[in-house]
């Protein structure tokens, strides 16, 4: 895999809205965020004041994040801080794949849904799945576990959402949809990429073992009425 410039990285959600994901953009000027029907995430350029958008925004969603640079908030709005780690892969995983992987479709939603709402809820909302593909692993007609693809630029596509059922872990799923979905990703000419929490320890130490490497600190503002 050939190597791209990273910059549209240094502000994914950004580069995501003002690339292959426009159509689901809610454009505030330099402040930009995805409808709330994908996800609750914004970004902003050129060190915009943000408090208007954030009022703008906060008559559709009471619960939002920007990512990137701490965003100026109006005085009825509080700030928590999150850091997650960006990580990126340029090299196939050689790990085995044994289960049947299926790409899941309107056919699969409920199911898609209904794990979700189990073990992922947070960020993850009624159409996220059209951001990308979706993969999963069924085990007694029963959806187990998945990974798909969230932000992405003309370059670059973000796994997200991997998520296994708590009855069924400890049975290489994840990383099976990992390798999977990083296949996928480099069919396309695209390199892959992630977000997930630094406090995580349990996929960091996944991810590193599978060869993604650590590209930088990503800050996460949770921006909630006061």
């Amino acid at each position: 895999m050939k190597p791209f410039p990273e910059a549209p990285l240094d502000n994914p959600v950004w580069s995501s809205l003002t690339d292959a994901h426009y159509e689901a953009c809610i454009d505030y000027g330099n402040v930009k965020f995805y409808h709330p029907d994908f996800t609750p995430f914004g970004a902003f350029v050129n060190n915009e004041d943000t408090c208007n958008a954030i009022k703008k925004h906060a008559k559709l969603l009471d619960r939002f994040f920007i990512v990137g640079n701490k965003p100026k908030v109006p005085t009825a709005f509080k700030l928590k801080k999150y850091v997650g780690l960006q990580m990126i892969i340029y090299n196939d995983i050689e790990y085995p794949i044994s289960e049947n992987i299926v790409e899941l479709n309107e056919v699969h939603y409920d199911d898609l849904m209904d794990l979700i709402a189990l073990v992922y809820p947070h960020f993850f909302k009624t159409k996220t799945n059209l951001l990308g593909r979706y993969w999963g692993i069924y085990k007694q007609n029963k959806l187990v576990a998945v990974a798909g693809e969230r932000m992405q630029t003309k370059h670059f596509t973000e796994i997200s959402a991997v998520a296994t059922h708590p009855k069924y872990t400890g049975n290489g799923y994840a990383k099976q949809l990992i390798t999977h979905t990083v296949k996928e990703i480099f069919k396309k000419d695209k390199v892959p990429f992630l977000h997930v929490d630094e406090t995580n320890l349990g996929p960091i130490n996944l991810y590193k073992k599978l060869g993604f490497t650590l590209r930088k600190k990503m800050h996460y503002w949770l921006i909630t009425p006061c």
